[in-house]
Formats: C-alpha cells, sequence, structure tokens
C-alpha cells in the first residue's frame, strides 16, 4: 500500500541499522517521508551529527531535529500531549497519512496524528539491533552502525614524537596488531602523518627549480601549518568512518603546533583551533632509538628538545598520555596494554529519559 505523507519519530541514540531499515521501509511506502529526530538534551550524542548521518544515507526523506525534554509517561494523556506538540511542529502543517514506527507506542502516535499506524518489526527479528544494545557494548554491534556513528564512537589513539623516533612505525604496528585479532578488528586503520607528505611534495617542487635542494631550503608558512592540521583532520575523521572501534594515527593538530613552534617560533590561532583531544596519545621518546637521516628530517640534535616539548605539553594538558621507552618489542607491548585499557574503560553513554512507570509500552528500546 502506497501513502500520501509518512512519519517517523525516534532518538536515533545512535542511528544503527533497525532504524535505516524502518526508514527505507517507509520511504517505500510513502510519496513523501518526514523523519522527526527528537531526542532530549540529556544525551551523549549531539542533535546535528545524528541529523548528519541519517541524511547522509537517506537523500530523499525530511529530517527534521528538535530537542524533547518532557517526561514519559505513556499513561498518561496529559504527558502525551505535551509531546505532541513538540512532533507536529517538527512535522509541519501537512496531513500525516501513516506513521511507521518499531515500537509499541507507535499505534497510539498514529492515533494522536489520525493517521494509519505501520508497525514494523516489532520483535527485532529481521534486524536484531536496538539502540539501547548499541549503547550497552557498541564494540558487539560495531556492523550495525553506519559510518557517521562508527567515526563519531571509535576511540582515536594518537602516536607523536620527535623525528626519527618510530611514531610510523608504531601507529603502523599498532594497526597490524589489532586487525590479526580478526573480526570487527579486522577493520582497523593508522592515518600517515601528512605533514611528511606535504614536506617531500614541497621539496619535489624547489628541486624542480634547483636540483641541489635539501630540506633545509624548504619554507614554512602559516598556512602551511594550518593546511597541515586542517588535512590530518580530515585523513584521521574518514579512516575512523571506515575503521575499526579504535584508530591509530601518526602525529595530529597537536603535534603540528610543537612543528609549527620549532619553525616558526609559536603556534598560531588557526592550528590550535583544531586541535581534538583524543582518547589516548602515546608520545616515543628518542632515548635509545638511532636517528635515521632519509634527507626530510631536521636533524639528531634536534630530537631531545621536541621529546621535552612533547612531555611538557601533553602533562600541561592533562591529556591521557603514555610515553613509550626501551626497545620495539617493550614499546608495542606498553601501547597495545595502554589501547586495550581505553577500551576496557568503554563508552560513556548519558541514560536517555526513560518512562516512571513501567508498563508494556515501556520496554522499547529506541
Amino acid at each position: 500500500m502506497t501513502y500520501g505523507h509518512g512519519l517517523i519519530v525516534g532518538k536515533f541514540y545512535p542511528p544503527h541499522a533497525g532504524h535505516h531499515a524502518l526508514i527505507d521501509a517507509a520511504a517505500a511506502a510513502c510519496d513523501r517521508l518526514t523523519v522527526v529526530v527528537a531526542p532530549s538534551r540529556r544525551e551523549s550524542i549531539p542533535l546535528e551529527p545524528r541529523l548528519s548521518w541519517l541524511r547522509e544515507a537517506h537523500g530523499n526523506v525530511t529530517f527534521v531535529g528538535v530537542y524533547d525534554d518532557h517526561p514519559i509517561d505513556y499513561a498518561d494523556p496529559q504527558v502525551w500531549d505535551l509531546h505532541m506538540a513538540v512532533f507536529r511542529a517538527a512535522a509541519g502543517t501537512d496531513r500525516v497519512d501513516a506513521v511507521f514506527s518499531s515500537e509499541a507506542y507507535g499505534v497510539e502516535l498514529a492515533r494522536r496524528f489520525h493517521a494509519v499506524p505501520v508497525i514494523v518489526d516489532l520483535d527485532r527479528t529481521a534486524v536484531p539491533v536496538s539502540g539501547t544494545a548499541i549503547r550497552a557494548d557498541p564494540v558487539a554491534h560495531w556492523n550495525s552502525l553506519g559510518p557517521g556513528a562508527r567515526g563519531w564512537l571509535a576511540k582515536r589513539v594518537i602516536v607523536v614524537g620527535a623525528e626519527s623516533t618510530g611514531t610510523t612505525t608504531m601507529a603502523r604496528a599498532l594497526a597490524r596488531h589489532f586487525r590479526l585479532r580478526g573480526g570487527v578488528w579486522a577493520g582497523t586503520r593508522w592515518v600517515p602523518e601528512y605533514g611528511r607528505e606535504l614536506t617531500e611534495r614541497k621539496l619535489a617542487a624547489l628541486r624542480r627549480r634547483r636540483p641541489d635542494a635539501t630540506v633545509f631550503d624548504v619554507t614554512w608558512d602559516r598556512d602551511d601549518f594550518a593546511t597541515v592540521a586542517t588535512e590530518q583532520n580530515a585523513a584521521e575523521d574518514a579512516a575512523a568512518r571506515a575503521g575499526s572501534p579504535v584508530l591509530f594515527g601518526d602525529t595530529d593538530a597537536f603535534a603540528t603546533t610543537i612543528w609549527e613552534e620549532r619553525y616558526l617560533g609559536s603556534t598560531s590561532p588557526a592550528v590550535r583551533a583544531q586541535v581534538r583531544p583524543p582518547d589516548l596519545y602515546l608520545l616515543t621518546d628518542d632515548v635509545g632509538v638511532p636517528f635515521d637521516d632519509d634527507g626530510l628530517r631536521d636533524g639528531e640534535s634536534i630530537r631531545p628538545w621536541m621529546t621535552g616539548r612533547f612531555r611538557s605539553e601533553l602533562a600541561a594538558q592533562g591529556v591521557p598520555h603514555h610515553v613509550l621507552t626501551g626497545g620495539y618489542a617493550q614499546r608495542l607491548r606498553a601501547a597495545v596494554s595502554a589501547t586495550d585499557a581505553v577500551l576496557a574503560r568503554g563508552w560513556q553513554f548519558a541514560t536517555p529519559l526513560r518512562p516512571a512507570v513501567d508498563s508494556a509500552l515501556n520496554n522499547v528500546g529506541p
């Protein structure tokens, strides 16, 4: 059966495969579909990202976001009236012909819109997942999340350090270690250092004019460092959307602030504004690591100063971090252990608004 205007109302905390299946089913059965995303402000995931992720997945659907902080009591008509005022304002003035839902309260919601109730997969047999289950264990349900939610939830572990102290080696090794665990971890990724790529390009361009140019002839300005921070963040976000519950990075915008200070004497607001604290920093100590001059590095003498700056800045910011010392095997073991500790702490979601009194309608997990 085809309906004119269909409506879905939900929290989408976070959007998952069950939500997407519901939206697809409704969109296929309606000339047009409006989805009202109505979380409470107490929830951990902001409204705008949810809307963005849903719009990305369903280009032919109208999504409207609104906060709904009213209490939940499916047995109280006055409480229903409060919610309906929010939903009607968000849905617009056009007639609603059908209300689609995977929740028991969908029947009453449809009645109040004077619409046909269409209940889809109420028992979660077609898509056995719920927002409650995902919030309790995101790793177990990782494959039920879309790219946007994955990118937002992925734990980010960033390796920083002076030149030739093994940041690239460590980031790559960590990604490989977790990929070998299999299952959901098989998609674990790492993000290379964009600053090195830009250095290579700048040096190659310079050598086309001056074949004898070296890395010491390459010049840097404020815009270069802002570009490095922007591109590093973009690459990190893209990898997080496509990867596992943990992502490793070789440097980030914070590291860029240290390099900008090294070359230009200070850090600019444009770069500082792009710093995003990860879940964990791993700092590679320079002590005991042979210097490998690959033609793109400043020199061994600068490494102790850089390591010191990273140490002091990380301590001052209070960002979770672990200093990697000793040989390669010791460093990798410590890095894996520190990452596992981050993962063991899990994800903290604020509890959504719940009915104060249990009833048949209350046992739902949007």
